[in-house]
């Protein structure tokens, strides 16, 4: 990255990002280098979904106009995010060939195709390494194993716990796969279950680690400890209080800062925690390695791979304060598959449809589709958190 010219670019086409900088009585011609890139405070999720609001629709973060966009996504907060019109914009082909995704696989496409990005670009890594894609998406299983069996699918990327539902769905309707490979992300994949999928024939399960607004930022090789951070992007391990970045081996947020002359993502903080490896990894890959996920920042959190914000649940439930008294989202995970339910303490003469009325108001602003339970008056504390998660990692 060529700091000066960079940053001058963004600050003379993104009137957002200039007066980030203005903010921060910065000027562009300072950000020399990475020492003093630090002087910018760090951005996070809800700052960028308020900036959008109150700026739509990037914030002033584009360098253009949204018209010479390739595709334009929502993720939840909501944030629009942009994809300019070049190959492998979200830059997981790299991720993807460590993973031994290359030409002549074909590969079924198991992320979500409408409005957030995850299917998009990761159809544009497996087409940037070779691959054939067949567009799934999330639902109609059987129909999916059966296409799997009769095109000699034998690579797959998407959730983890989604593989496993397929390969389930597959041994009931005795039907055989060919799946060699798997590349997952936006879902952890724990031991026992990489060690289920290697005994069903899926030798290499691997995953990575991304955003819906910067894409690509960590991959497994074939050592599968620790994630390898791509090199065109600026990563950087911060202390959640002061922004400033911590030493090697030291847990803290994970900020990044895109080479991209199109969208002015500078010092974003994703939310999510880590810590940077000082041994060199044996693969021989000269890259930097992430330790892994080791946590969140704040209230968000990540289920079916997709996160679910206090904010937004609070904003939902204010619709129903005349007919709820308490309520709480509750996550819990079986058989590694995330459950989300919603536990309500009605208030008198709350009507009968009430339950339907909030698992429609799910889906509508949670983008979840949940169970919800009604429980007896004064199970739930009034001031009790929004949501309790009860999920175990093993």
């Amino acid at each position: 990255m060529n700091f000066p010219e960079h940053f001058a670019h963004l600050a003379a086409h993104a009137p957002g990002f200039a007066r980030r900088l203005q903010q921060a009585g910065l000027s562009p011609q300072a950000l020399t280098d990475e020492a003093a890139l630090n002087a910018l405070p760090v951005i996070r999720k809800d700052d960028l979904a308020q900036l959008q609001a109150a700026n739509p629709p990037f914030g002033g973060f584009l360098a253009g106009s949204p018209g010479g966009l390739k595709r334009i996504f929502q993720s939840p907060g909501p944030i629009y995010d942009p994809e300019a019109p070049i190959a492998d914009y979200w830059r997981w082909k790299t991720a993807l060939q460590a993973a031994g995704f290359g030409p002549g696989d074909v590969a079924l496409n198991c992320f979500g195709y409408h409005l957030t990005p995850a299917g998009a670009m990761f159809e544009e890594g497996l087409w940037a390494a070779g691959c054939a894609v067949i567009p799934g998406g999330v639902g109609n299983q059987e129909q999916q194993v059966r296409l799997m069996a009769d095109l000699g699918v034998n690579a797959y990327v998407g959730l983890p716990s989604y593989l496993k539902a397929l390969l389930e769905k597959a041994e009931q309707l005795s039907l055989t796969h060919h799946l060699q490979k798997a590349f997952f992300t936006a879902e952890p994949l724990p031991p026992s279950l990489r060690s289920w999928l290697n005994q069903r024939g899926v030798k290499i399960a691997r995953q990575g680690y991304g955003t819906a607004e910067c894409g690509c930022l960590g991959f497994e090789c074939e050592q599968e400890n620790g994630w390898h951070v791509p090199a065109e992007i600026l990563l950087q391990i911060c202390d959640i209080n002061t922004g400033q970045p911590v030493p090697d081996g030291q847990t803290g947020e994970i900020v990044v800062t895109l080479d991209n002359p199109h969208y002015a993502l500078v010092r974003f903080g994703t939310g999510d925690l880590s810590a940077y490896v000082s041994e060199p990894c044996v693969c021989g890959r000269g890259e930097r390695r992430l330790a892994g996920w080791l946590g969140r920042v704040g209230d968000a959190v990540k289920v079916r791979g997709m996160f679910l914000h206090p904010r937004q649940a609070r904003e939902m439930m204010a619709r129903f304060s005349s007919q709820v008294r308490a309520w709480q989202l509750v996550i819990t995970r079986q058989e590694h598959r995330d459950n989300l339910s919603l536990e309500v303490e009605a208030l008198p003469g709350a009507p009968a449809s009430l339950v339907d009325s909030l698992s429609l108001a799910a889906r509508e602003a949670l983008k979840f589709h949940l169970n919800v339970r009604l429980l007896p008056t004064g199970s739930l504390p009034p001031d009790a958190a929004p949501v309790r998660d009860e999920r175990i990692w093993d």
